[in-house]
C-alpha cells in the first residue's frame, strides 16, 4: 500500500519568490565556484526566523492508492522540462541554493508533504498558462503544509492574510478557512499572482515579490528609486530582509529541481498522476463520518481536507471534500446511501432555565444559526422545558485531531522552558498589556497560543505565558510558581477528554495516565476523574 508521509518541521522554513534578473557583473559567479560562508548562510536564514511560522500539527500517512504504485513517470521530470525563469548565480541565489543543497532530509520531507497536491497544483497552472516555477511557492511560503500560520496572520499552504485571502475568494468562518483549503487556496493564489503580473507590467520577479511584501511596497521601493534615478528591477530595491532572501530562495529551489545531479540530490519521486479529487457532498457532512467512507483514518481525512475548522463540513457549503482517487467510487456509493438524518449525529436536548442559544451552541460545539435552522427557531427566543435537536459530532472532540480546538490545545500544551503561568483575558486587555505584565514579548505570548501578536483576543480567553527563571518580578505582579491540586472531577454530559483537558489546562495524556484510561472510550456522565490541576491563580 502506498503511504506518504506528511511532517511538520518546526525549525527551518521558507518564504518564495522568483526572479529573472541579474546584480552587477561582478557579482556573477560560476554555478560550483562560489561557497557561503557561515555567516552569509545565517543572515539568509534569519529572514525565514522573522517570519515564525508556526506548524501546529503532527505527521500523519495518507493512505493514497490502494496498491503499491510504481513510478514511472515522475512530476519533478515534468517541471524541470518547463523552467523558463533565468537563474542567475550572485551570492543571493547561491547562498540560498547551498543550504538546500546541504539538506536532502529537509527537501524529502516537504516533497512527501506536497505529494498529494503537487499534480493539482501543476495542472492548474498549466490550464492558467503560469509559469511553472510557481508551483515551487509552498514550499518556500509553508514548506508544503496547509496547517502553518504565520506571526503576520497569514494561514494555509499558500500563506494568505485574512483580507486578501477574503479578496480573492476564500471564506472564513467558524466552520471553515478558505485559506488552509488546497482547492480554494490554489485558485486564490493563481488569481492574486496573475493580478501581481498584470500589475507589475509582466514583470514575475516584482510581483512574487508584491506576494510576499505587498505590491504597495514594492511600488514605494520602485519610486524611491525611480527619483533618484536607479534602476528599479527587483536586485536594485530596497526592500525588507525577508523580500530580499524571498525571491533567491524560489530561484534555488528552481535551479535544484531543474538540475539535481549537479549538487548531488535526490528528488523524492513523486508520481505524475491525479491522485486526489473533490467529491460533491451536498450539504453538511461529520468528517468522522466522511473519514470512514473514504477508507480513511481521520487525521488522514483531515490532513487532506484542512479548509474545515471543526467536526464537520461548513453548512452552508463549500459543499465538496478531497478524497484519494482510487477510493471516489466508493465513497460516492457511501454517500449515496447516508439520509439526510445519517450524515451527523444527534441528540435531544431539554432548555434550562438561563439557556440562551449562544450558550448551548457552545456546549455543543456547534453555532446558534445551525440550531435555529435545525429548529426552525426566529430570533433568539427559546423556552424552560422545551427541547431541542442538536447535530453533534458523531465521535468524540478529542478524535478530531486536526481541529482548530485540537492544534490550539496541542500548542498549549507543549512543553517549555521556564515557569508557566495561565492568563484569562479580562475585558479592555490587550496583548501589549499583558506582555509588560509577565516581562515577556507579545511575539512570545502569540507563539505560545498559536496566534499572531495582531490577533484579536476576547475576555474569558485563556493564555498559557513562559517566564524564565529569576526574572525580575513585575511591578503590578509578581511571577509565579505554578501551584498544583489534586481534585476529583465528575463527568458531565456532553464533556470529552479534549474538553476536560481544556477546562483544566492538562493534557489529554496526563488524563488517561492518572485514570489509567484510553482516549478511545467514551466519558459517561457521573464518571469521577482525578485530575493534578494549576490552582495557582485561585490562591
Amino acid at each position: 500500500m502506498k503511504q506518504l508521509t506528511l511532517s511538520i518541521s518546526a525549525s527551518l522554513l521558507l518564504l518564495g519568490c522568483q526572479t529573472t534578473q541579474q546584480e552587477q557583473s561582478s557579482d556573477l559567479i560560476a554555478a560550483n565556484e562560489y561557497i557561503a560562508t557561515p555567516v552569509e548562510i545565517n543572515q539568509a536564514l534569519m529572514a525565514d526566523e522573522s517570519i515564525d511560522v508556526i506548524h501546529p500539527v503532527a505527521d500523519v500517512d495518507i493512505n493514497l492508492a490502494d496498491d503499491d504504485i510504481h513510478i514511472s513517470d515522475d512530476i519533478w521530470q515534468h517541471i524541470q522540462q518547463q523552467i523558463t525563469f533565468d537563474i542567475p548565480q550572485n551570492k543571493r541565489v547561491v547562498v540560498q541554493r547551498n543550504w538546500y543543497a546541504k539538506h536532502q532530509s529537509y527537501l524529502d520531507r516537504v516533497a512527501k508533504r506536497a505529494e498529494p497536491f503537487l499534480h493539482y497544483i501543476v495542472q492548474e497552472l498549466e490550464k492558467n498558462d503560469m509559469p511553472i516555477e510557481m508551483a515551487l511557492l509552498p514550499i518556500v511560503e509553508s514548506a508544503f503544509d496547509p496547517f502553518a500560520y504565520s506571526h503576520g496572520r497569514a494561514s494555509g499552504m499558500w500563506q494568505f492574510v485574512p483580507g486578501t485571502g477574503k479578496r480573492f475568494g476564500m471564506k472564513q468562518n467558524w466552520w471553515y478557512d478558505g485559506r488552509r483549503d488546497v482547492i480554494a487556496s490554489t485558485d486564490g493564489a493563481i488569481k492574486y499572482l496573475k493580478y501581481l503580473h498584470k500589475y507589475f507590467d509582466g514583470d514575475w520577479l516584482l510581483a512574487l515579490a508584491a506576494y510576499n511584501s505587498g505590491e504597495g511596497r514594492v511600488k514605494r521601493a520602485m519610486k524611491a528609486n525611480a527619483r533618484k534615478n536607479k534602476p528599479t528591477d527587483f536586485w536594485s530595491l530596497d526592500l525588507p530582509k525577508e523580500t530580499r532572501a524571498y525571491v533567491p530562495k524560489l530561484l534555488a529551489l528552481a535551479d535544484i529541481v531543474k538540475r539535481p545531479n549537479d549538487f548531488g540530490l535526490n528528488l523524492y519521486k513523486i508520481n505524475n498522476n491525479q491522485v486526489i479529487s473533490t467529491v460533491d457532498i451536498k450539504s453538511q457532512l461529520d468528517l468522522a463520518k466522511a473519514a470512514r467512507l473514504a477508507d480513511l483514518s481521520l487525521a488522514e481525512f483531515q490532513r487532506l481536507n484542512p479548509g474545515f475548522n471543526r467536526w464537520a463540513t461548513d453548512p452552508d457549503g463549500p459543499h465538496y471534500v478531497v478524497v484519494p482517487t482510487a477510493k471516489v467510487e466508493a465513497f460516492e456509493t457511501g454517500l449515496a446511501k447516508l439520509t439526510d438524518k445519517e450524515r451527523l449525529s444527534w441528540q435531544r436536548y431539554q432548555i434550562k432555565s438561563g439557556d440562551s442559544l449562544i450558550r448551548i451552541a457552545k456546549k455543543f460545539h456547534t453555532t446558534p444559526e445551525l440550531i435555529r435552522r435545525v429548529n426552525s427557531i426566529k430570533g433568539n427566543n427559546i423556552r424552560a422545558g422545551k427541547h431541542l435537536l442538536i447535530p453533534v459530532a458523531a465521535q468524540a472532540l478529542d478524535d478530531y485531531i486536526l481541529s482548530q480546538e485540537q492544534r490550539l490545545t496541542k500548542t498549549q500544551q507543549r512543553k517549555r522552558t521556564g515557569i508557566k503561568t495561565y492568563h484569562k483575558v479580562k475585558s479592555g486587555d490587550t496583548l501589549w498589556d499583558i506582555s509588560r505584565l509577565y516581562n515577556v514579548s507579545t511575539k512570545s505570548i502569540a507563539k505560545w497560543n498559536g496566534m499572531a501578536p495582531r490577533d484579536y483576543i476576547k475576555p474569558g480567553q485563556k493564555l498559557v505565558i513562559w517566564q524564565k527563571s529569576g526574572l525580575k518580578q513585575s511591578a503590578s505582579k509578581p511571577a509565579e510558581q505554578v501551584v498544583m491540586r489534586n481534585i476529583t472531577y465528575k463527568v458531565r454530559r456532553g464533556d470529552s477528554f479534549a474538553r476536560i483537558a481544556n477546562k483544566f489546562n492538562v493534557s489529554i495524556k496526563d488524563i488517561e495516565r492518572w485514570n489509567s484510561l484510553s482516549r478511545k472510550n467514551y466519558l459517561q456522565p457521573g464518571q469521577m476523574l482525578k485530575l493534578s490541576v494549576d490552582v495557582t491563580n485561585s490562591i
